[in-house]
């Protein structure tokens, strides 16, 4: 939580924080039994069993896959995330990071640092205008893509679960069909069992050596070993990476890559939004502990 979270929950609550528990296990033992709500993440099911009094746990963030949900409704407690406050941080990385792996922006940053230029000129590269962008994910942050990438030049398609008649956009009912027609294909679907791996071995070839994807939901939905090898080797154009499997460890296989553009999952990471989203997570505990409703409920 930021600082100005941190200072409203202590504000308003009593607080005991996990994070900063020399021994969690400690910490729980003395406190578990009086603890009513949860401002965070990664809460399982066998954690809610040492909390018997929990009734609320409020999310910072859009997704809500590291909180057990459905072990929360069998135990009533309320669910709750953080929508819109981050849709413009998120869609402004993920225009950034396309223009960065197509100009190779980093690349060229280091290629003056490192005297490059004194010898040679840096190489022509590709721009997104007129390019073919497939978002996979037309939610709220979806469609803040699409704006941008609108403003791009670009073309936008997209697939789904299901299509939306009032976005002007091309649906596709089948993911694979829509890798093989497009430039780029921006991931920003919703992370949990349903779409693990859906950025399969076989959408990346659909994507080809000219293709380029951009990860921005959760590193679970790529196949990364399919994914560093065919960049390796060329059969996949490139990779703007915002998410890992198993963050904060990257492969260092992509460390040397031209090809590749990474980034710390840092998608809503700005001081506005990270405020915004702290102070909806503090609203929806002081709606619950008030019994007004909860502003933006999950479950």
């Amino acid at each position: 939580m930021v600082p100005t979270c941190n200072a409203s929950l202590r504000e308003h609550f009593t607080v005991h924080s996990l994070p900063e528990a020399a021994d969690v296990d400690a910490l729980i033992a003395q406190v578990g039994a009086r603890i009513r709500g949860i401002a965070g993440g990664k809460v399982s099911a066998a954690l809610m069993d040492r909390l018997p009094a929990l009734e609320i746990i409020a999310n910072s963030g859009v997704g809500y896959d590291s909180i057990d949900v459905v072990a929360a409704k069998a135990r009533n407690i309320r669910v709750t995330n953080t929508p819109n406050v981050l849709n413009d941080a998120v869609a402004e990385i993920t225009l950034g990071l396309m223009i960065a792996l197509a100009r190779r922006i980093p690349q060229a940053d280091r290629f003056i640092r490192d005297s490059g230029w004194l010898g040679r000129q840096y190489p022509n590269l590709g721009e997104l205008t007129g390019k073919t962008v497939g978002i996979l994910g037309l939610g709220r942050i979806g469609k803040e893509i699409a704006v941008r990438a609108q403003g791009m030049k670009m073309r936008v398609v997209y697939h789904g679960r299901r299509p939306q008649p009032r976005e002007p956009f091309l649906y596709y009912d089948d993911l694979l069909a829509m890798a093989h027609d497009v430039d780029w294909l921006v991931v920003i679907a919703p992370g949990g069992k349903e779409t693990d791996g859906i950025i399969s071995r076989a959408v990346l070839e659909a994507l080809g050596p000219r293709g380029h994807l951009v990860s921005m939901a959760r590193g679970s939905m790529v196949d990364q070993d399919a994914l560093v090898e065919m960049l390796g080797d060329g059969s996949l154009g490139g990779a703007a990476l915002d998410v890992f499997q198993s963050e904060p460890h990257v492969p260092e296989a992509l460390f040397a890559m031209e090809n590749v553009v990474l980034s710390p999952h840092q998608g809503s990471k700005t001081v506005e939004t990270r405020d915004a989203m702290g102070a909806l997570v503090v609203a929806n505990l002081q709606a619950h502990f008030a019994g007004d409703p909860l502003l933006t409920p999950v479950a």
